[in-house]
Parts: structure tokens; sequence; C-alpha cells
């Protein structure tokens, strides 16, 4: 951590911090309506869009903006990153949709993803010894036949596919090419990715120059702190995921000199020491935004809940995401959403869509130590839980365990 100055910083505390960092992620008023527009400038706002794959409920992306949008369809989200392009999809931590206008920082990615996948003997293994050939021969059909999927290259006769990542030569090539800046996903086709030529689809964008490092590292880091309001230097170079822990501390260090951030304590909501982190100056007017006290279920790929030691530390909220531990040893479910009640985590649900029936089922919910499931609340429940079925796409809902009745969403 970057010397602290003499002056003893400002000590704000768990539950301001939180509250700056609700208000910036969009997540304290109201949603407001849903449009084209609106989609876009949220995941500017946002930063990024995490795109995920597991759709037992619905995709994270379309979720994620469902809390904060009433209305909100995927035909919104599709407009930005097929139509309009004001949006494209490359990786910050894993694949997300981002702000095209930030596509000149993102040659920074490109150039540094070339230099480690060399370096990889995974990636390695996937070109049998001969990467420039099935590089130079997928990129060629691409260039010369359009938009491809990686179901249409033929695999060899003797590729066994053994899992998720055991990629066959050609799939593996049109990642490589995408990961490195030369294909851009144009489309997604029932979720597959749609492969062409980076210059035909963001031809704009693609012949920018890439911006110098110190110019990246500037935007790096002042984006993220614009987005959480208060934090570490370690979590402001996560954000991005585009910049080191050691360049995110110089940058601090040097805007606190400049006076464009503070350097603060923030006290912790689960008994941990306060964490030494840097602020906006104008932190106080987004801790004093008034929040909804309604309850809102969290997608676990929330830019809220993302950072789980950030969790813990604002909200004492212990969260994990267990779709990847073995169904026994769960705690809780599947795709458990947290609960999230005004500027408080309340508890959790486990829901998953049965689409043969149209029917949202609901396991639980879990409540936090101290909370009491009053009628008001249970009413604010409801009130959610309709919400995320009438998004979805659910024409019932029903609780799993303690509830028999089905229950329509109110419309």
């Amino acid at each position: 951590m970057y010397a602290l100055a003499r002056v003893s910083p400002t000590v704000i505390t768990a539950v301001n911090a939180r509250r700056v960092l609700l208000h910036l992620q969009g997540l304290s008023a109201q949603p407001s309506q849903s449009s084209t527009k609106k989609v876009s400038d949220l995941v500017h706002r946002l930063g990024y869009l995490q795109i995920d794959s597991i759709n037992a409920l619905e995709r994270a992306h379309h979720l994620i903006l469902g809390t904060r949008l009433d209305g909100y369809k995927p035909a919104h989200l599709a407009h930005g990153l097929e139509q309009s392009r004001n949006l494209f999809e490359h990786w910050t931590h894993d694949a997300c949709a981002i702000p095209t206008i930030w596509f000149d920082h993102w040659k920074h990615r490109f150039a540094r993803y070339e230099i480690s996948v060399k370096e990889s003997a995974w990636w390695q293994s996937h070109f049998r010894g001969d990467p420039a050939t099935y590089l130079r021969r997928t990129l060629a059909r691409i260039r010369r036949e359009g938009p491809l999927r990686a179901r249409d290259f033929e695999p060899p006769d003797d590729h066994r596919s053994q899992g998720w990542w055991e990629w066959h030569p050609d799939k593996a090539a049109l990642e490589h090419l995408w990961r490195s800046g030369r294909l851009a996903v144009v489309r997604r086709d029932r979720f597959e990715k749609v492969y062409d030529l980076m210059e035909r689809v963001i031809p704009d964008a693609h012949a920018t120059e890439r911006s110098d490092e110190g110019a990246h590292l500037d935007w790096a880091c002042r984006e993220a702190i614009a987005r959480i309001g208060i934090g570490t230097p370690a979590e402001i170079a996560r954000f991005m995921a585009a910049v080191s822990l050691s360049e995110a501390r110089m940058w601090c260090a040097a805007a606190v000199k400049r006076g464009e951030l503070i350097e603060v304590l923030v006290e912790s909501a689960n008994g941990e020491r306060p964490s030494k982190c840097v602020a906006l100056c104008d932190w106080k007017k987004f801790a004093r935004a008034p929040i909804d006290d309604r309850i809102v279920p969290l997608c676990p790929f929330d830019p809220v809940v993302r950072e789980r030691a950030r969790v813990s530390r604002l909200f004492g909220f212990d969260y994990r995401f267990e779709a990847f531990t073995p169904a026994a040893k769960r705690e809780f479910g599947y795709y458990v959403l947290p609960l999230l009640e005004g500027d408080k985590f309340i508890g959790r649900i486990d829901p998953k869509f049965d689409r043969a029936s149209e029917t949202l089922i609901v396991r639980g919910p879990w409540w936090e130590d101290g909370v009491k499931a009053n009628a008001a609340r249970m009413t604010r429940l409801e009130l959610a839980i309709d919400r995320l079925a009438l998004q979805i796409g659910a024409k019932h809902w029903t609780f799993a365990e303690k509830c028999a009745r089905m229950l329509s969403p109110r419309r």
C-alpha cells in the first residue's frame, strides 16, 4: 500500500461506503424504463456487463440489466452489440459487453494476450504443434466466406472432446483470433459465437491507434474509481483487469497528490480492521442519495457482488457461488441470488426456471440472522419474484417447499 499522508485520513463507515457503491452501480433508485439507448448507457455506467452461459434461470447479462431497467428485453442489448455497435464483446475478467468508445484501450489487452498465449502450453496443445497454419487457414476462410461459427469448421477425425474446454484446433484458432483482436463476435446464435473480421464489424474503432501507456493506466484507474466511488488499489486494478496492482498503487498515490482523490479508512461490517482506500472527493453526495427499500434479487455475476471480499467487508454478507460445487456439498443451491433490501443483504433464494411448465420454482428464502420475515417483507419479496418471473417469461412461480399454490406474476 502506498504511504499515507501525515494528516489523518477520513473515516468512512461501511454503511456509507456501500451506499456509494450501490448508487454508482445503479441500484439505489427504482428502475427506469428500458430502451436500446438506456441499455447502452447503463453498460457504460457499470463499466462492463458480464456475459455468462449458465441458463438455469436466465443469462447473467439479462438478469443484471433487468434489475435496473423496467421492461428490459434482450433485443435492447442485442441492438448495441449487433446493430449500432456502440458495444462490443470481449474480455475483462471474463467475457463482457464493453463500450466501443474504449476500443483503443483494448488494443493493449490484445497485445498482452499475444505474448501470454505463446507461453501457454495448454493453448499451444490445441494446435497440434502447428499454430501458424491453423490461425492462417481459419482467418483466411472467414475473410473469404464471411461470419462463421465453430461448428462451421469440421474437427479432425481423431478429435475427441472430453469437456467444455477441449476445443478442436479451428475452435481454438477462432478464440485465439478473437482474444488477439483480429476477429470480433458479430452476433450470437443461440448463445454460440459467430465470428467475423474485426475491421468489418467495427471498422472505425479498429482503425484507431492504441492509447499510449500513460493514458491507458489513467483510463483504467479513473474509470474504475468513478464506478465504485471508494476502493482499495487492488479493487481498482481488478475492476477492468487492465493494469497491475503496482501500477494502480502508483496511480492512486499520484491522484491523491493531485487532489483528485482522498485517502480514507473504511470501517468493516464483518469485524475486520478498517481498510485503507482512496475515494472520490465528492463521495458524500452519493452516500446521501436516497435508496429505495424494494427487495432486489441480484445475479451471482452482478458487479456489486463480484468482489466477494468487498461484499463481506461492506455488507457483512458471506456469499459464495456454488454452481461448480458438487451438489452434496452446496450449502444453499446451484444458482443462489442474494437478496438486497435497501442497502443491506437480508437473505438469499435459489430459483430455477422449469421451462416445460413455464414455472419459476424458488427454493428458500434463507434469511440472514436478525432479519424478520414479517408480512411487509414477504410482500416485498413476492413483488420481487413477480418481477423476476415476468422478466424471464415464466407464467407462474411457486415457493418449492413452503407454498403449494401457484402465484401468477402481477402484470
